[in-house]
């Protein structure tokens, strides 16, 4: 039965030890009412919550009367036991109870069937239903219907990329989406389309939208984005594309602003000095030979701010500049409060830096700099020497840079994601040549790194690697431009 499929999976065989400690642990719990057990068991993930079940008799039903459900296939060993396991759950919670919340993540494609069952059983429990996560690869017709008829909705994340292992498109973004209780709202993988001449304003109907998280998100048919929003206090975005485009906000309450990848987009608009804290963890991409301007032209703009938080990379990635620091810029003359985080580079940031620091390294036969660029915390402060600074060193971002979950720092799936510029053969070419000048500099970097002694074997090795997949990723490159030719042709 299905509720024994359940049972196999989630409750792993009870020994002695573990029946003498429950036994003990028992009267913890026995004067507490159902509802308060059931308001701590809606804490943990669903799986965790069924596995609960096997504490005694009394435990044995309580998951199926959780009001939130969290189903993450990164909790399970393979996609099909996941699957398995959701279909269960839908299938034997107790559908008396109202859902309050709903989180359902799976990576690859999913079958329509199981996206289908998840969007109905949405669709018939949404009576009361304030939060919910969708992050699948499929087709958004399944559950678009479904999200439309939660009109209680006050938290929506939703993630949707087109079906297939090699598929880089992006999901047009519905235009009539109706959410009148909408307070947060995190859109991944989606293209913002024009409707007709003027910018794209996908937010404006959201008239009660606090929190705005845009993750890897682009524009179709138009250079602009506008951000309309009366209520708009946070906004964070994340970017590892090519893609350009203009991000004009119309916000007179926003406050924080965060950024996490590669900044290629232009932010304007009036109520720019009205953000009071920003959070900046920039990359660049190895294929890039120079560094992105726009980033300088953020803390230049962004004139009112009072803290800022960045990562050693994005000091990393002004440094390249040319002639950075001998500016004197009219900036940042109201901060308070500058925060610095210590981190691993990301791959293409890694390598131009490595290359250019262990070559003029050598060459003086000195040590490789600091994580922070030399003066560069000093040419920030120029305007506001008073500022309290704090140097954190850490593996990883904590509060500041936790709002989005972690990203691949691979580029190579951004070289073969299908081409959105009409002249596609200049688009292939384009990419080929900046895929050759990553292998040049790769190559150069490992050259280098044999004539220091202190190189460690296992960095070279897994840079060897790094060099197969660019050979690969190259000749897929130059495969499609010879396709392109013969359909020219």
């Amino acid at each position: 039965t299905i509720s024994n499929s359940v049972d196999e999976m989630m409750i792993p065989p009870m020994t002695k030890r573990t029946r003498h400690c429950n036994e003990e642990n028992e009267d913890k719990f026995s004067d507490l009412p159902d509802c308060v057990l059931i308001h701590i068991l809606s804490f943990l993930n669903t799986k965790n919550a069924v596995g609960t079940c096997i504490l005694s008799t009394r435990w044995k039903h309580l998951w199926k009367r959780i009001p939130t459900l969290t189903l993450h296939c990164s909790d399970f060993s393979t996609l099909r036991s996941f699957d398995k396991f959701v279909s269960s759950i839908l299938s034997l919670r107790d559908d008396s109870i109202v859902l309050h919340s709903l989180d359902f993540d799976r990576n690859g494609s999913v079958e329509s069937r199981l996206l289908k069952k998840v969007a109905n059983y949405v669709f018939s429990h949404n009576v009361k239903l304030r939060r919910l996560g969708i992050d699948v690869k499929g087709d958004i017709c399944h559950i678009l219907p479904c999200i439309s008829s939660c009109q209680t909705l006050t938290s929506l994340k939703l993630s949707v990329s087109p079906k297939g292992r090699y598929n880089y498109e992006k999901t047009l973004f519905p235009k009539s989406l109706n959410l009148p209780m909408l307070t947060y709202l995190h859109l991944g993988n989606f293209a913002f389309c024009a409707g007709g001449d003027g910018p794209i304003e996908p937010f404006s109907a959201f008239n009660r939208l606090n929190g705005l998280v845009i993750d890897n998100c682009t524009v179709k048919d138009t250079q602009i984005l506008c951000i309309s929003s009366e209520t708009l206090v946070s906004l964070t975005m994340r970017n590892h594309s090519f893609d350009f485009y203009r991000i004009e906000l119309s916000a007179p309450s926003l406050c924080t602003f965060a950024f996490i990848g590669t900044p290629y987009q232009m932010l304007c608009g009036r109520h720019l000095n009205a953000i009071k804290q920003v959070n900046i963890d920039a990359e660049m991409l190895a294929n890039y030979t120079e560094p992105p301007m726009i980033l300088l032209s953020w803390l230049i703009d962004l004139a009112n701010i009072k803290s800022l938080t960045v990562s050693a990379s994005t000091l990393q990635v002004l440094s390249l500049i040319p002639d950075f620091l001998k500016d004197k810029l009219s900036f940042l003359r109201s901060l308070k409060s500058l925060k610095v985080k210590l981190k691993p580079l990301a791959y293409g940031l890694s390598m131009t830096l490595k290359t250019d620091k262990l070559e003029k390294a050598l060459k003086a036969g000195s040590e490789l700099s600091s994580p922070i660029p030399d003066g560069i915390v000093d040419f920030l402060l120029q305007n506001s020497p008073s500022t309290d600074v704090d140097i954190a060193d850490c593996s990883r971002f904590d509060d500041s840079f936790d709002q989005l979950p972690p990203i691949s720092s691979s580029l190579f799936p951004q070289f073969l994601q299908p081409s959105s510029q009409e002249h596609v053969m200049d688009d292939l070419h384009q990419r080929i040549q900046q895929l050759k000048k990553v292998v040049l500099l790769t190559k150069q970097y490992l050259h280098l790194a044999k004539e220091e002694i202190t190189r460690e074997r296992d960095e070279l090795l897994a840079l060897k690697g790094h060099m197969m997949r660019l050979s690969k990723t190259l000749d897929a490159l130059e495969q499609q431009m010879h396709m392109a030719m013969n359909l020219w042709q």
